[in-house]
């Protein structure tokens, strides 16, 4: 499977080369990268008219956004202790969450109507002035949302979130019985991160049903990347940039 291979390769790579960061707990480890990754959100609704005065392209700044955060997931890579574990993570588990990844994905891109969503979208045209894509801009995009996005917001919101509302010792907590309530509040608050916030709520309450039912964080994090994976193959092939 992708996953385990891509788990058991980053292990290999990293070696001892990057050390658990001793001040840095499991909470926090799973924090940072997403924080940093709203930072960078803020920081353009902010300052990106300004940045854009002063001749600065600022579709680059989600090149810095992958990048910051691609690092800090590297850096903490020894706090994720459940991505080291692969258990459960058979063919029948596969096969439904990328299923599940697949039918989120269809639902994406029929759900951009006027009722299911919210505020305006922060649309990511990477076309060149003179036509053409610019295919760096691409390239850090697809990196972003396939990669990048999917194990960055597992972590913060399957891994931390839904068990940190119920449970203060977030990482004894059994995915298997995490509550109704936690559920609600934390696809709730899923959604509210999306401008088509129903398909945000509807693909929050699938990757948690596909965690809960799989206890391996691994699981939702195939689904989240087949689902974007699949919208960014779309929009690459129909031009439909306010879908990212």
């Amino acid at each position: 499977m992708a996953s385990v291979a891509a788990s058991a390769l980053i292990d290999y790579i990293m070696g001892n080369s990057l050390k658990a960061v001793p001040f840095v707990g499991p909470a926090a480890a799973r924090v940072i990268p997403f924080a940093a990754f709203i930072s960078f959100i803020v920081l353009e609704s902010i300052a990106g008219e300004w940045l854009r005065s002063k001749g600065l392209d600022t579709r680059w700044l989600y090149a810095a956004r992958a990048i910051t955060v691609g690092f800090l997931l590297l850096a903490f890579w020894r706090h994720y202790t459940e991505l080291h574990d692969h258990v459960g993570i058979i063919g029948r588990s596969v096969v439904i969450a990328s299923v599940t990844g697949i039918v989120v994905f269809i639902l994406w891109i029929n759900l951009d109507l006027s009722w299911a969503t919210v505020g305006q979208p922060s649309t990511f045209d990477p076309t060149l002035r003179h036509g053409g894509l610019d295919w760096l801009l691409v390239f850090f995009r697809l990196l972003g949302l396939t990669i990048i996005v999917p194990i960055m917001e597992e972590l913060f919101w399957r891994s931390y979130l839904l068990r940190r509302i119920d449970a203060h010792d977030f990482l004894a907590r059994d995915p298997a019985k995490i509550s109704i309530y936690a559920i609600t509040i934390c696809a709730a608050l899923f959604a509210s991160e999306h401008h088509q916030w129903f398909a945000g709520l509807i693909a929050g309450l699938a990757y948690t049903l596909v965690y809960r039912c799989g206890r391996n964080l691994w699981l939702p994090i195939i689904s989240h990347t087949v689902t974007n994976v699949g919208l960014g193959w779309w929009i690459l092939a129909t031009d439909q940039w306010q879908f990212w």
